[in-house]
């Protein structure tokens, strides 16, 4: 119930402005997002590739309804990706890009076009993109445009995610060589007739879903922070003799750390999600809704500074 309370409150634009103009609301949210800008961004990556784990970077935006804003997005993620190259960060920061961000409700062309801009950037700068996934209204418009880019920027990512009834066959046709895939368990809110409802189905989803991909030729990406299922991932891994470096963990920025570097002291590659930016209320909407623990945190904060 909290959850779908919570996912609700994400595209409300009544509470969006009560919590963006809660005074305790930057504080908070610091936890989950590197800062506003570019240099926060630049810096926050430094720290964590010190700490010998990787990035991803989003610059935090949905859902553009403006053609400007769409624009404005692509050229954030260009000079971003300069900005890494110049700091020699490109080799272990890729950028991760939601295609409604640069235009997709607009115009499925342009969020192309757009999108082919960062990956040429990327590509500039010597790193990767990988394209988020969103709510399942636009999962065949993602997948199609991931299959496009991929004829140029092979290294391109996908994300699929595992409360959706069909990902396990989208599992199946992405799980090629080469083929980089995010398997998340997925944040948004949707309808039964789509989407396990139950935490043990989605769970169970993830599982089938993620032995296609390790079984598979193609490089998993395991994003979760459930301790069960880094466990569950591990001994997969083992038992189909994955060699270190053909797959990854990736975990949320402030989200287990003490985790994040566990795996990393252990010879695992971990990629760390980064987000930044001004628009970062859906953003958090959906952290608080992922886990009890973070809505904890968050009225705790209420508590101390109101």
């Amino acid at each position: 119930m909290l959850r779908a309370v919570l996912l609700t409150a994400a595209r409300n634009r009544a509470v969006r402005r009560l919590v963006e103009n809660a005074p305790v609301s930057r504080t908070v949210v610091r936890r989950f997002v590197a800062g506003t800008s570019v240099d926060d961004a630049v810096r926050v990556s430094a720290e964590l590739v010190a700490e010998s784990l990787m990035v991803s970077l989003d610059h935090l935006g949905e859902d553009t309804t403006e053609v400007g804003h769409a624009e404005a997005t692509t050229k954030a993620y260009v000079t971003l990706l300069s900005r890494l190259a110049d700091r020699d960060l490109a080799g272990r920061a890729e950028v991760s890009v939601k295609l409604s961000a640069v235009g997709q409700a607009l115009d499925e062309s342009m969020a192309l076009d757009n999108a082919r801009a960062i990956c040429e950037a990327a590509a500039a700068a010597s790193t990767t993109v990988t394209i988020d996934m969103e709510d399942h209204t636009t999962t065949d418009s993602t997948l199609g445009i991931v299959r496009e880019l991929r004829q140029d920027f092979s290294s391109v990512g996908a994300v699929l995610q595992a409360y959706l009834r069909r990902t396990e066959a989208d599992c199946r046709d992405l799980a090629r060589p080469g083929s980089r895939v995010r398997l998340c368990k997925g944040a948004y809110r949707e309808p039964e007739s789509v989407a396990f409802q139950s935490r043990l189905e989605v769970d169970r989803s993830y599982v089938r879903c993620l032995r296609v991909l390790v079984e598979g030729p193609g490089y998993p990406m395991v994003a979760t922070h459930d301790p069960r299922l880094v466990r569950i991932a591990g001994a997969l891994l083992d038992r189909t003799d994955r060699v270190k470096g053909s797959y990854e963990y990736q975990m949320l920025f402030g989200i287990r750390p003490n985790e994040q570097r566990r795996l990393a002291d252990a010879g695992e590659t971990v990629r760390v999600y980064v987000p930044y930016g001004d628009e970062w209320y859906g953003y958090l909407m959906r952290r608080l809704a992922e886990r009890p623990a973070n809505v904890a945190f968050f009225l705790r904060a209420l508590a101390t500074k109101s």
